[in-house]
């Protein structure tokens, strides 16, 4: 069976495009997708979680980018992958397209999808599946959106470098010289002695601090508490929950209500 869905983003494709091909910060924004194993930059095994109607299944996957054209901003991925529990397997090959909107970006997804044993009498027809796949690209679109404007606001503060703005440092030249009433002879002698010491002093000062993050961080591991970003990080963001059975039930009815009421004319 193929579908197509569509979501948009608020980046031009030229900025939106090198995000969606970001496996890492992306993945957590699809419901029930998590990475197990990054093979290399095209390879991966993943673990996606998914209810067809009453049944939830838990699909173990093989995912290669068998082309990858950042010119034109296209991209497919073949998978396949098996229930944990036995119950069948599936085989999917995915396209996506980023192409200009009003927006900013608008992402295609075209999905050829092949369900074989038990999931294939769970998700029988495309309509439910169909509907299945609307929910969980709508929810990853909210949750990649949230994530852009998190990256719009760590810029503000740190820039794309991820330092925070400052003004730029003084030339060691300008750096404080002798006091008032010393020798000037004095400044021109002591100078490169008093930028020496200036350094390693800075050096000092920073191996210490760096020493004191790591024992701070290796305390938090081993209470359980995941270690704080470094300053000018940007914040790791939580998984996303699998897509809920009550939601399914109920745009499941809606797709069916509208299916009965959508060929009437008033």
């Amino acid at each position: 069976m193929q579908f197509t869905n569509h979501f948009q983003v608020s980046l031009p494709p030229e900025e939106a495009w090198p995000l969606l091909m970001d496996l890492p910060a992306v993945v957590p924004c699809m419901p029930g997708a998590e990475i197990v194993e990054r093979i290399d930059d095209r390879r991966f095994k993943g673990k996606v979680s998914v209810r067809l109607g009453p049944v939830g299944l838990v699909f173990l996957c093989d995912a290669n980018f068998t082309e990858i054209d950042d010119e034109r901003r296209r991209a497919i991925v073949q998978a396949e992958g098996a229930d944990a529990k036995g119950r069948g397997t599936a085989q999917a090959s995915i396209q996506f397209h980023c192409q200009p909107s009003a927006v900013g970006s608008e992402i295609v997804i075209t999905t050829d999808l092949t369900l074989a044993g038990a999931v294939a009498q769970y998700g029988r027809g495309v309509g439910l599946i169909q509907n299945v796949a609307n929910q969980i690209v709508a929810q990853f679109a909210r949750n990649l959106e949230a994530r852009i404007e998190q990256i719009k606001e760590h810029e503000k503060v740190y820039g794309v470098s991820g330092a925070p703005r400052q003004e730029e440092a003084a030339p060691v030249s300008s750096l404080p010289g002798p006091a008032v009433g010393e020798p000037a002879s004095r400044s021109v002698a002591t100078e490169p002695a008093y930028a020496q010491g200036y350094r390693d002093g800075f050096g000092a000062g920073f191996n210490a601090g760096h020493a004191a993050g790591l024992a701070a961080a290796a305390a938090q591991q081993r209470s359980g508490q995941p270690p704080a970003g470094a300053p000018g990080t940007l914040p790791p963001i939580a998984p996303a929950k699998p897509i809920g059975g009550l939601s399914l039930i109920f745009s499941s009815l809606w797709a069916t209500v509208r299916g009965w009421f959508g060929g009437r004319t008033h």
